[in-house]
């Protein structure tokens, strides 16, 4: 069986343009190119396309697929049993969502007690998961691997009360700079205001913080499409006003 891109494109659920993109940068090349000039895949490129996707749903970066699959070294079949076994990791953690849900709802009906601990263990998993599936990729190559494990775990410790504070803070953020914004000024206290809340809010989860770690986390907000939308959601702009008030918080330049 032989496919156009676009046919491919509809049986991996992916977009046209995903495809040659993957083509340009030698992730994943069509078998021939027909006499009409259309990319043609065959079964072999099919494989590959479920392998880099595998990849890509675990948080994997492209640049880490390529080396991968494209090594003369590389096992398709241990890659699949190294898949399954994070899929097992990933419904684990989908199950003890599920039976944080349970236990609540028996608690709220007085057939169980439920301790503090497990009502917000789901809860704080559940962030991990989203935030892995999100921005997994950018933040560990940003920071590292161990770095963002160990935030992980410091999140997963969380007491009840510090959770509380850590959501807390995360609202008083994003309402403190929509006042800031209206300033107009990065400089001005309610920004900086803004910008000492963004790293008390920080701090709950990294496992130390550093200026330049906080200025470069706020430059990504910019550089990053899917942060600054996060920030531009209820204000245009405002993922930019927050990296401004962040560089004079912390001393550094843009």
């Amino acid at each position: 069986m032989e496919y156009t891109v676009q046919k491919l494109a509809h049986l991996a659920g992916v977009s046209s343009r995903t495809l040659r993109y993957y083509d340009e940068i030698g992730i994943l090349k069509p078998a021939r190119i027909s006499s009409s000039g259309y990319r043609i895949y065959g079964q072999q490129e099919v494989d590959r396309l479920q392998q880099i996707l595998f990849y890509r749903e675990l948080g994997m970066s492209l640049e880490g697929i390529k080396d991968m699959v494209t090594s003369p070294d590389f096992d398709g079949a241990k890659a699949l049993r190294e898949h399954r076994e994070k899929l097992l990791e990933k419904r684990e953690q989908l199950e003890q969502l599920i039976a944080n849900v349970e236990k609540t709802i028996a608690q709220k009906e007085g057939r169980i007690t439920m301790s503090d601990k497990e009502k917000f263990e789901g809860f704080k998993r559940k962030m991990i998961e989203e935030n892995e599936a999100k921005y997994g990729e950018e933040i560990r190559e940003k920071y590292g691997e161990e770095t963002v494990e160990e935030s992980n775990r410091k999140l997963m410790n969380m007491t009840q009360e510090q959770y509380a504070e850590f959501t807390k803070l995360g609202e008083e953020v994003l309402v403190t700079l929509c006042e800031a914004f209206k300033t107009g000024d990065p400089a001005g206290e309610l920004a900086q205001k803004t910008a000492d809340l963004h790293r008390q809010w920080l701090t709950y989860s990294w496992p130390s913080y550093s200026k330049e770690a906080h200025a470069g986390l706020a430059q990504m907000y910019v550089d990053d499409p899917r942060f600054t939308a996060y920030y531009d959601e209820k204000q245009p702009g405002a993922a930019e006003f927050l990296r401004d008030a962040v560089f004079i918080y912390t001393g550094m330049k843009k």
